[in-house]
């Protein structure tokens, strides 16, 4: 269940930078299809991510603020597709980006026992 959800969030970060980019040469029709795969693709790494949670025996604090970061950045992607589309500043969603990631990553493969790189 972990490689599921570790692929689901890597393509819901490829496709996110592929919105993005859809969003910036103008073409709408092809971002919003993408942003409906990114719904999707969220509720897969929430169901994901509660089975993993439900997997433990003794669920930490460090596991329920993993998850309240992901679901922090999963924020974040909608709000900064939108914002784009509407062509506002996200200045202030990239560094809560950029952090909420890093700490979701540190959590996720170095702090945390169950994880891909902890066997």
């Amino acid at each position: 269940m972990i490689h599921g959800h570790v692929t689901a969030w890597a393509l819901a970060l490829i496709l996110f930078f592929v919105a993005l980019s859809l969003h910036s040469s103008g073409k709408a029709k092809g971002a919003k299809i993408l942003q409906m795969i990114l719904r999707v693709l969220y509720l897969v790494i929430i169901a994901t991510g509660v089975g993993l949670l439900f997997m433990l025996s003794n669920i930490s604090v460090l596991y329920i603020l993993k998850a309240v970061v992901g679901l922090w950045i999963i924020g974040l992607f909608e709000m900064i597709l939108s914002r784009a589309a509407a062509k506002r500043k996200t200045s202030v969603f990239w560094i809560q980006f950029v952090i909420a990631w890093a700490l979701v990553l540190y959590l996720g493969f170095v702090e945390l026992p169950m994880s891909i790189l902890n066997p």
